[in-house]
């Protein structure tokens, strides 16, 4: 993997800073963190140190007890001018959060601390996520010094919009979320014959997302209100630790991730056929698409008209139960995760017998009842059942819903190898 420095300035978004380095250390990557002296008042160097198992630095006259040297590493014989040596190492250095203040200084070629400094003694990728107040990063001197950061060849990874620190606001500037900006600094990585290999390097992962649409006429359809992003996101976190991923894409508007295949489907009889096929090749599964339960026999080829009908009747018939149908045809080394989208009291118990009754390794449910998680929400709160228990997993980002999956796949493929 890649060795990565990280700059933290100061903001309180800093916390997620100490998600992106649990993040990058599990991909493999070896990182080295350096804070600006305001940083220090929102996280503390001794977290970082606890999760990278190297010092931070916050001087530039400071010694490092590494000697410039990352995690895993041999240190120099000498002692080397902290921030040089780092930078000199370093395969990418990503700053997150960047303050406006930080931002300004990097765009004005500025450096009066360790963090400004290291930027300009560094010749690898530089990628650069702000974390600011809306008015702040709408203000037009950061809106130019962005732009000239651009410019400069700079990977600026774009905030998002939502509360912000200040109880009561709201807008555009929440650091982008730790994937999205580990995401951003791999895709800057060179390709290097010393990376060691990632958790999943080999695993042929077959994602199914989105929800299926039934035609009744030319124009209308049966369908349901999955967007896609809990399948997209256990996709993007398998492929992030070295999985061939393809996802099999039913109705999904959503960005596509690079690295991942994908295969575009409409209906659920489309999607059996993809799955069908891909299936043979994969090693792990998981289910996450909505698959419509029933169908119209037969769509109309034009569109029904409302003229000279008091009412419309539509008869249904059952679709393939998909995922069922693959169970039976698994080998014994394949991994099946199902989802199951519960409404109400009952949910758990009906995602148990589903588990059994398929033959799944493990079942992913969540209530759809809740306006705020599921279906087309950002977050998510599910309990996968697996065999020997459930896991609980409380409200969060879909991003830390499937990287918990994901983790839960890696577990069991742990298991069942041989001793």
């Amino acid at each position: 993997m890649a060795r990565i420095l990280l700059g933290v300035s100061g903001g309180i978004a800093a916390y997620k800073a100490v998600e992106l380095v649990r993040l990058a250390t599990k991909a493999g990557h070896f990182v080295r963190v350096v804070q600006t002296p305001a940083a220090q008042q929102f996280v503390g160097a001794a977290t970082f140190e606890g999760i990278t198992g190297a010092p931070v630095l916050t001087d530039e006259f400071e010694r490092d007890p590494a000697r410039g040297a990352y995690p895993g590493e041999p240190a120099p014989d000498h002692d080397p001018i902290s921030h040089l040596e780092l930078v000199r190492r370093c395969d990418a250095f990503v700053i997150a959060p960047a303050s406006a203040n930080t931002i300004a200084k990097l765009a004005s070629g500025l450096a009066d601390n360790l963090l400004t400094s290291a930027a300009l003694a560094c010749t690898a990728p530089l990628v650069v996520a702000p974390a600011m107040n809306n008015a702040m990063y709408e203000h037009a001197a950061t809106r130019a010094n962005l732009e000239t950061l651009g410019k400069r060849g700079v990977v600026i990874v774009e905030p998002g919009t939502g509360a912000l620190a200040s109880k009561g606001e709201w807008g555009i500037g929440r650091l982008a979320e730790p994937p999205d900006i580990l995401a951003a600094v791999e895709a800057t990585l060179q390709p290097r014959e010393d990376y060691a290999p990632r958790s999943l390097d080999g695993l042929r992962v077959l994602v199914t997302a989105g929800g299926t649409r039934e035609p009744i006429d030319s124009v209308r359809y049966v369908g349901n209100r999955s967007s896609g992003r809990m399948g997209f996101a256990v996709a993007e976190e398998a492929a992030a630790r070295g999985a061939d991923v393809t996802v099999i894409a039913a109705n999904v508007t959503l960005p596509r991730a690079e690295g991942i295949g994908y295969e575009d489907v409409e209906t659920a009889g489309e999607l059996e056929d993809a799955a069908r096929r891909l299936f043979a090749e994969a090693d792990v599964l998981v289910m996450a698409a909505a698959v419509a339960d029933f169908r119209p026999p037969n769509a109309d080829a034009d569109k029904l008209s409302k003229s000279g009908r008091d009412a419309l009747e539509l008869r249904l018939e059952p679709t393939t139960d998909v995922l069922a149908a693959l169970s039976a045809e698994r080998r014994p080394e394949q991994l099946l995760v199902g989802f199951a989208a519960e409404h109400g009291e009952g949910g758990v118990e009906r995602a148990r017998g589903k588990l059994e009754r398929k033959g799944l390794d493990a079942v992913v449910v969540n209530d759809i009842s809740r306006p705020d998680i599921g279906f087309d929400a950002d977050d998510n709160e599910v309990t996968i059942i697996t065999a020997t228990g459930a896991i609980e997993l409380t409200k969060a980002p879909k991003s830390a819903i499937a990287r918990a999956i994901v983790d839960l796949v890696e577990e069991m493929r742990h298991e069942r190898r041989p001793a």
